[in-house]
């Protein structure tokens, strides 16, 4: 198991008053499963997984950060990489290997500051097949929703990493620079997991999950507001580039700031 990264936050958020959250239904069957089977298991290899959401036909978003080995920060072969889409019990709706992985160009994996880099915490693979099914239908995205909207979320996790969840009310409590702060349950192996709203009847992701985290003792989530960090994704895979243009070692604990602060913890499946 991956161990987590623990940053503290020099800022008080504090948290409004929301509706109430709907808890987790797993998605066991097929009928459950309708609609939801462009959400994924993304297959790491040998390191465990996260999750990631088609949003064309051969293209699949996630965070950066799973695509980085712990312990020595190199990232990972994307040849290594396979994209389980609607995984549940064992099978997958489709199985494709990942062609190329790309991360935001400002996304370091470590920093002085790990918290600022969670707005760019975000990539895009390019699978060796595009997914052509009726049942696997890649998600329109939508721009990013305000304090106070109410989301959805689909993810694989820590104890339930052989079938999809499914959270269909949790809110947007907050937002900070190029993140939003969600009452959204997520834990490890939920970075990637694609966050929604719902237009015309219809899923659209607005986010992306990068970290689970406590603000004064409340358990939360954190998203990327992905509207111009995946426009700079897509650049660089338009352009073929698609390289890191920065590593460093991995800072694994910075502490900050006053009490009553927010702790932030990775939710990576190692």
């Amino acid at each position: 198991m991956r161990l987590i990264a623990i940053l503290m936050l020099a800022a008080t958020l504090a948290l409004p008053a929301t509706a109430e959250d709907a808890g987790l239904r797993s998605l066991e069957t097929g009928d459950d499963s309708r609609g939801w089977n462009a959400v994924g298991k993304l297959r790491l290899g040998d390191l465990g997984f996260c999750t990631g959401a088609l949003i064309r036909p051969d293209l699949v978003l996630t965070a950066a950060h799973c695509l980085f080995e712990k312990d020595s920060g190199a990232r990972i072969d994307a040849s290594t990489v396979e994209f389980l889409a609607g995984w549940r019990n064992g099978r997958a709706a489709a199985y494709r290997h990942v062609r190329r992985a790309i991360v935001h160009p400002d996304y370091v994996y470590s920093g002085e500051k790990p918290v600022d880099r969670v707005g760019y915490d975000l990539a895009v693979l390019e699978l060796d097949q595009p997914i052509r099914l009726p049942s696997v239908v890649p998600f329109a995205v939508d721009r990013p929703p305000l304090s106070g909207d109410q989301v959805g979320v689909v993810s694989y996790a820590q104890g339930r990493a052989e079938v999809p969840s499914l959270q269909e009310i949790c809110s947007v409590l907050g937002q900070m620079p190029g993140a939003l702060v969600l009452s959204c349950s997520v834990d490890f192996g939920s970075s990637g997991a694609p966050v929604f709203t719902m237009r015309d009847g219809e899923p659209r992701v607005v986010s992306v999950v990068s970290a689970k985290a406590e603000i004064n003792g409340t358990p939360v989530a954190l998203g990327i507001d992905i509207e111009e960090p995946l426009q700079d994704v897509l650049d660089d895979l338009d352009s073929g580039d698609g390289l890191i243009r920065r590593v460093q070692p991995q800072v694994r604990t910075i502490s900050g700031g006053h009490a009553g602060g927010a702790k932030f913890l990775r939710p990576e499946q190692r």
